[in-house]
């Protein structure tokens, strides 16, 4: 009888080079630039160093993990206005009040304080008005896909145009939550005010 050697061990998988990524730093990095921009810091003002020691991590942390403040800023920022799901509920009025009631309305409360904060700055910056775009666009694309299934289903116009049309639906709403720009308004009775104004341009 012939006996065979055992098998070798296998050598261990060859690691990449650097530290493992954390994902609770990564946590505490985009919880501290939050937390930072709700108590009052700009975004032009708003510094690295600040958010690591916030954070309780060094500079070098975060430049491992983004390039830099602006790349950073559109993590945090897109962490706090999570896009809405679609809801399709078959009826092209029931999908848009869902989401009309929706905006301006966040589960983080520091949205509250951040996001009208967001839009002067993106004003005066191309690189946040990139970042205001980025953050704002998942919604537009749920309110888009819901006015071209209305036309497939021929409840709306087939010449609609479709941007023209969530513009009308978004602008008022959020200028009216952010702003309070009439205060004779009912608040919770605004939003389907809006809807339903525009259902009625709107309907095939």
């Amino acid at each position: 009888m012939t006996l065979t050697a055992p098998d070798a061990p296998r050598p261990p998988e060859p690691r990449a080079p650097g530290r493992p990524r954390s994902s609770r730093a990564d946590e505490a990095i985009i919880e501290a630039t939050l937390d930072l921009l709700a108590e009052g810091s700009s975004i032009e003002a708003l510094a690295i160093e600040a958010i690591a020691a916030r954070a309780g991590v060094g500079k070098a942390t975060i430049y491992r993990r983004w390039a830099g403040k602006d790349a950073l800023l559109r993590d945090a920022l897109a962490r706090l206005k999570r896009p809405p799901a679609d809801p399709d509920t078959g009826d092209v009025r029931e999908d848009l009040l869902i989401l009309a009631r929706s905006i301006g309305k966040n589960k983080d409360p520091r949205a509250e304080k951040i996001m009208p904060c967001l839009v002067p700055e993106a004003m005066r910056s191309a690189e946040q008005y990139t970042t205001y775009q980025q953050i704002v666009e998942p919604r537009r694309a749920v309110t888009r896909e819901i006015l071209r299934r209305g036309i497939a289903r021929g409840e709306l116009r087939a010449d609609l145009d479709v941007e023209v049309v969530l513009t009308a639906l978004t602008g008022p709403i959020l200028i009216q939550r952010m702003l309070r720009w009439n205060p004779r308004l009912d608040e919770e009775r605004f939003p389907e005010q809006v809807v339903d104004l525009v259902m009625k341009a709107i309907t095939a």
